[in-house]
């Protein structure tokens, strides 16, 4: 059992959370490069949070700019125990209309031009996301926006492209036809860098319109802009009833997340190249020595 220390991934339109005790930055250097900005420290209800706004404060990395290694590493490096990420997408299904607020449990990752991993040549590592999700931190979240008033719907799939184009409308009715729920851009390789963590993750979906799929609907980004800013004051709502309903004390996942490395490296000691083992401090460290 140990203290939460949550970390927050915001997405478009949320750089900052209110309410937040003993404010303070912090700025830590990663191997993997600079993560999107300074980490924000503080309190909420007495437990620990940090922030990190995904696309850095003032918008000015797209989807594929994100150093995603760079913010789960960042994260795990500072003490974080868990991950709410929280983001703007399109919905793909009727019954969840803009304004809507979605807990996916599932990705479909169509990105190409991302490092989708922390491990590679001289130390090859595989891990399960069959689930990758946690499903206590998705309930917890769940409840949460409830109490901030959210319209929200528990599991569904997440289609993740590359963007930075939104989708054409082909696109849109073929994702669609798969079942997906929402389409985004940010949630991989997000979600399976932070399982190669072991951080427990979790992905809270702010619904900002319905994706083009439906017949003479096209985006309209000022009434876009409009439902992300709504959306941002009940995600900085759901964050602070989140940290003020978490329990006292932390239990490990049920899931077994944190010990998602047990058997995970496949490359021999001998055989491992010291340079990437030295960048894996941190993520992998538990597993690696």
């Amino acid at each position: 059992m140990s203290a939460w220390t949550l970390g927050v991934i915001g997405g478009s339109g949320l750089y900052e959370i209110d309410g937040l005790e003993n404010v303070r930055e912090e700025r830590i250097e990663t191997p993997w490069g600079d993560p999107s900005d300074a980490l924000i420290r503080g309190e909420i209800g007495g437990v620990s949070l940090v922030f990190l706004p995904r696309h850095g404060r003032g918008h000015p990395l797209p989807p594929s700019g994100v150093n995603y290694r760079a913010n789960i590493d960042a994260l795990k490096r500072a003490g974080v125990t868990d991950i709410l990420s929280i983001s703007a997408c399109g919905s793909l299904k009727e019954e969840l209309p803009p304004g809507a607020f979605l807990l996916v449990d599932q990705f479909v990752d169509r990105t190409i031009n991302r490092e989708k991993s922390f491990f590679g040549p001289g130390c090859v590592g595989h891990v399960s996301v069959s689930d990758p999700v946690c499903a206590r931190l998705s309930g917890f979240a769940a409840a949460a926006a409830r109490k901030a008033g959210a319209d929200v719907t528990e599991g569904g799939t997440y289609l993740a492209m590359e963007g930075p184009q939104f989708s054409t409308r082909a696109e849109s009715r073929l994702h669609k036809s798969w079942g997906c729920s929402v389409v985004g851009m940010t949630n991989m390789p997000e979600a399976k860098l932070a399982r190669e963590a072991e951080l427990p993750y979790a992905s809270l979906c702010m619904v900002t319109d319905y994706d083009c799929w439906r017949d003479g609907d096209d985006l309209d980004v000022s009434e876009i802009l409009a439902i992300l800013k709504a959306n941002a004051d009940k995600a900085k709502s759901t964050i602070r009833h989140l940290a003020e309903s978490l329990p006292e004390t932390r239990e490990a996942s049920p899931q077994g997340i944190e010990r998602a490395l047990d058997f995970a490296i496949l490359t021999a000691a001998e055989a491992r190249d010291p340079a990437l083992v030295a960048k894996l401090d941190a993520v992998a460290g538990r597993v690696l020595g």
